[in-house]
């Protein structure tokens, strides 16, 4: 296995301990539901956290909460994401989705408490108060109505609008809805370190909207079961994406054009950054 996939590997091992510590002594289907919901998925935004602690000398045990709590609060996103008066899913990670394998009520309560969750989370980090404080305060902004609530807020308008949406307007949502959370992950680190995080906050951009545009290309080329959720909705619904908006070739260049950039900015860390590289290949590359 490539360095990148060890870490990542681990980082979603490590990740899933803390959230199943958080949950001891807790039992019911809300409790089940909740570490289904975070079950299977990729860990790429656990990994982000502790790859840009380390790049920081934090020590994964010091940076794990924070993992934890992003896995957590992504897979609340998700969970609510899926429900009928969303996009109304069957399918996540190949499996039922969580309303679907219990109910919509299981789903919402579920969501909820793996937000929250994560709050508890992010406050037990190893790190100095005042950064500790700063991570608390930009998952707040990162998971609410300026970050990922406010973007999937423009995509469901988006949905029925007269107008489709232009390229720039895309970006703009997609930033919020998807890029949001994996730049706060990825300047975990020098947050909790008290450092500059504008290295790592240009390559999450770059990464985020890379991974968005990687979503897109699997909705029209790629299939349910690999991707394990439900594929061509969008073209069905004639929504614009950026397949639409650039061409299927288009898409795919720019999202490597956008790699490249984020690989490049890494340059302050030396070798030791190449983990991250690898992890933004891995984003075009994916093929779920």
């Amino acid at each position: 296995m490539s360095g990148f996939a060890n870490a990542l590997r681990d980082a979603g091992a490590l990740a899933s301990a803390h959230i199943e510590d958080a949950l001891t002594g807790t039992t019911g289907p809300i409790r089940d539901a909740m570490i289904y919901a975070t079950e299977g998925g990729k860990g790429l935004r656990g990994f982000l956290v502790l790859e840009s602690a380390r790049l920081h000398g934090i020590g994964a045990q010091a940076a794990a909460p924070a993992a934890a709590a992003i896995e957590a609060l992504h897979a609340y996103s998700l969970v609510h994401d899926d429900l009928p008066c969303m996009d109304d899913d069957d399918l996540r990670r190949g499996r039922p989705t969580v309303h679907r394998k219990w109910d919509e009520s299981t789903a919402v309560l579920a969501g909820d408490a793996l937000q929250t969750l994560a709050f508890g989370l992010v406050a037990q980090t190893t790190c100095p108060d005042a950064a500790k404080l700063a991570l608390v305060t930009t998952l707040a902004q990162a998971s609410g109505v300026r970050g990922m609530v406010g973007g999937q807020a423009l995509d469901i308008a988006a949905e029925t609008a007269d107008v489709a949406l232009t390229l720039d307007e895309i970006i703009t949502l997609q930033a919020g809805k998807t890029g949001a959370l994996i730049e706060w992950a990825a300047t975990t680190g020098p947050r909790m370190a008290q450092a500059n995080t504008g290295p790592l906050g240009q390559y999450a951009r770059d990464l985020g909207l890379a991974f968005q545009i990687a979503d897109d290309i699997l909705d029209v080329e790629g299939d349910a079961t690999t991707v394990g959720k439900a594929v061509g909705k969008d073209a069905r619904a004639g929504k614009a994406t950026f397949v639409s908006l650039l061409g299927l070739d288009g898409a795919k260049e720019r999202a490597q054009t956008l790699v490249n950039a984020a690989c490049d900015v890494l340059s302050p860390y030396g070798a030791e950054a190449d983990t991250l590289r690898e992890a933004a290949q891995f984003v075009v590359a994916r093929k779920s």
